[in-house]
């Protein structure tokens, strides 16, 4: 008999769960259907944010600098709107993008995920939105939306409304911003002989081996140098700018078929250590073992400066001078966040002049917002705010900046870096490439 009991008691729990977590489904799906519609109110986003009281920002945790900004310049602006932000601080935007997509296959919908908010761009805001796990476009509906350009007739809009080829509409907010720049220690190379394009490294390689490497594919740094190489002997960035699905295995072969023949060509003369990612890469600068290293940071030369990191005598070069890439990473909210009106508040806070300007000016991150939006006095603050540049002007970093290569591409040129190169495959090229692009698919 008390079997019974507490087995009825067992269904009668269950069934009371269940239908507390339907509720709670359904009252997440109403507020995400009357914000993304226009009928909820920011009173009514800022209410329930409170009401949630909490907001789990998963973010690349590698740098102490960025972490004691957010500790001291976010948390208390959210900690006044009664949200707490908690962070998760992770080695690769990848790890957050995998729980997401988890939770998803685990059946866990609108309100039940373990995700808030991911700092992100490129191939994985692709993945989050080829599966449908994103909120729905939010980043043009919060009150700081006007810091940004998304008319599509606006040319300088064009980071805002794609992210490496893939249109954002507005599902991801733009956080910040960086341009893949390569530095040099003049001490023991001038900028009048440093190379400025593929062509001069080449030749550079020939009389100086050993003292230049890249970071390993598919490191997103070593990716990106790869890509560039591509824009370089495959007829500029624009080609690049397709999604795969437009090429043959044949077209996209003869695309980059030049560009792989050219790394293959400088690897006997290279660093024979392709580094792992950016702090190998740095070490082996800082040790001189190479004179010039390649990675994302628009001010990253002036920052490491400032700290000791680098010598004085480091500077960034214009190389290669016909195209940088350049690029804006964003903040997204997955489809299952459990508190997504803090998430809206956190992404709205983080696009307010004060903190994009601090950001700036403290850790060395590139504004997010545009800054032709601003007005006049906040332009003039942001302009004081940015670091100094070492070896180059602004004016030329923006002159030589590219669009980053579609997402879809990436996978592709990636896998066919480690067959062709890293694995040194005697397959004919064709073959790899159209196997490369049958694993992406």
């Amino acid at each position: 008999m008390v079997k019974s009991i507490l087995s009825v008691a067992t269904v009668l729990a269950v069934g009371l769960s269940a239908s507390v977590t339907l509720a709670a489904d359904k009252a997440a799906s109403d507020f995400r259907d009357a914000f993304l519609n226009g009928k909820a109110t920011w009173a009514d986003v800022e209410a329930r944010a409170k009401e949630e009281g909490e907001v789990n920002w998963f973010h690349w945790g590698g740098s102490e600098k960025l972490n004691a900004w957010i500790e001291r310049a976010v948390v208390p602006v959210m900690r006044e709107k009664g949200i707490t932000l908690k962070t998760t601080r992770i080695g690769g935007t990848r790890e957050a993008v995998d729980l997401v997509l988890a939770d998803k296959q685990a059946g866990k919908g609108i309100g039940e995920g373990s995700v808030d908010m991911i700092w992100l761009n490129g191939d994985n805001f692709y993945t989050l939105a080829q599966q449908d796990a994103l909120f729905g476009s939010f980043a043009n509906k919060v009150p700081h939306a006007v810091n940004f350009a998304f008319d599509p007739a606006d040319p300088r809009s064009q980071l805002n409304l794609a992210d490496f080829g893939t249109p954002t509409e507005a599902r991801e907010m733009p956080w910040s911003g960086e341009q893949y720049v390569c530095y040099i220690d003049t001490s023991r190379l001038s900028q009048a002989d440093a190379p400025k394009d593929f062509k001069e490294l080449e030749s550079w390689l020939v009389k100086n081996p050993g003292r230049f490497t890249y970071v390993k594919p598919p490191h997103y740094i070593g990716n990106t140098f790869v890509q560039t190489v591509m824009y370089a002997h495959g007829g500029g960035f624009k080609p690049f700018q397709k999604s795969i699905s437009e090429f043959t295995p044949e077209s996209f072969a003869a695309l980059v078929k030049p560009g792989f023949e050219y790394l293959k060509r400088i690897e006997p003369n290279l660093l024979p250590v392709y580094p792992q990612n950016q702090a190998a890469n740095q070490a082996m600068y800082n040790n001189g073992e190479v004179d010039m290293a390649c990675e994302f940071g628009l001010y990253f030369v002036a920052n490491q400066r400032e700290s000791g990191a680098f010598s004085d005598t480091t500077e960034t070069v214009l190389f290669p001078k016909s195209g940088m890439i350049k690029n804006k990473n964003f903040l997204a909210i997955p489809s299952n966040s459990p508190h997504p009106a803090a998430a809206l508040v956190l992404a709205n806070v983080m696009s307010t002049v004060d903190l994009q300007i601090s950001k700036l000016k403290d850790i060395g991150y590139p504004l997010g917002v545009d800054i032709f939006k601003l007005s006049a006095e906040d332009q003039k603050r942001a302009v004081d705010a940015a670091p100094k540049q070492y070896g180059v002007t602004d004016a030329e970093l923006a002159g030589a900046a590219v669009a980053d290569t579609n997402a879809s591409l990436v996978k592709v040129i990636e896998a066919i870096w480690i067959e062709y190169i890293e694995r040194k495959s005697d397959k004919p090229f064709n073959e790899i490439v159209a196997n490369a692009m049958k694993k992406s698919g």
